[in-house]
């Protein structure tokens, strides 16, 4: 499996990166996108890609930065005729307020009232998918809280399991332990969001949280969601580092590289 960032910049990002929007690739070259976000069409072309190399999309959460860019994927493969409908996986609650966010492009394209079941191919889920052989375990995370007591926004994090390795990806949390540290303990590689503005806000995980981890957390975890600008030295503070826009990873391939896992950078 290949795992590719087409970018790795928060939700405001500049131009200089993308929304955090991945695409993992199967030894049998069939692609899933995780996250659709409004910068998608770019992020895909700087990777020398388009809306005809998607097959399936998993939506984590109704941001813009996560679902943005589903109006140019499920427009542009509707009327391309070499496109068939992508299979969307999605907690079933978030169907529905998904389509609600996306009725006022694609509802009215032609005669009569189009649903979301003319764009993807919905697959809902509770706790998890297969996808190619590999199995993704879909982890509730708090992203926006009204109180201590009421989340009001989860964010629907993976544990994708590649054989032996396990890799847990946030999507969007905040910095609460009860919900991530047995995540943390269970992953061989973490790909966790990561504020790094001044200005903090509460519906994320700030750099300065993450740094007090124990330094065997730390030790597989990267970094992305970031603002633009200077970044702190990651590795010296513990961290495998900050995702560049584009980096690649591949799971389940012999590395060189020091471990955890037997994660290896593609080139």
């Amino acid at each position: 499996m290949k795992l590719e960032f087409l970018g790795s910049g928060s939700a405001f990002t500049l131009d200089n990166n993308y929304n955090s929007n991945l695409l993992l690739t199967a030894g049998s070259g069939r692609r899933l996108l995780i996250d659709a976000g409004v910068d998608l069409r770019h992020s895909l072309r700087a990777q020398g890609s388009s809306y005809l190399d998607i097959d399936d999309v998993y939506i984590s959460h109704l941001h813009s930065d996560h679902i943005g860019g589903l109006e140019y994927l499920g427009l542009s493969g509707r009327f391309d005729p070499r496109c068939e409908r992508p299979r969307m996986f999605i907690v079933e609650q978030l169907v529905d307020p998904l389509w609600q966010s996306l009725r006022g492009g694609m509802g009215f394209v032609e005669a009569g009232e189009s649903s979301i079941a003319d764009y993807f191919d919905v697959h809902t889920c509770r706790a998890g998918f297969e996808w190619e052989g590999a199995r993704f375990d879909i982890v509730p995370l708090p992203h926006v809280r009204a109180s201590a007591d009421e989340i009001l926004m989860y964010s629907y994090g993976l544990r994708m399991r590649f054989g032996d390795e396990v890799v847990f990806l946030t999507t969007d949390t905040r910095f609460e332990l009860d919900y991530l540290q047995p995540q943390y303990d269970a992953a061989t590689h973490v790909f966790h969001d990561c504020e790094t503005s001044s200005n903090k806000s509460p519906v994320h995980a700030h750099y300065d949280e993450l740094r007090t981890l124990p330094a065997a957390i730390k030790a597989k975890m990267w970094l992305y969601h970031y603002q633009p600008g200077p970044l702190p030295d990651a590795k010296a503070d513990g961290f495998r580092g900050f995702v560049a826009r584009g980096r690649a990873f591949e799971f389940g391939a012999a590395s060189s590289e020091a471990r955890p896992g037997r994660l290896q950078l593609a080139e």
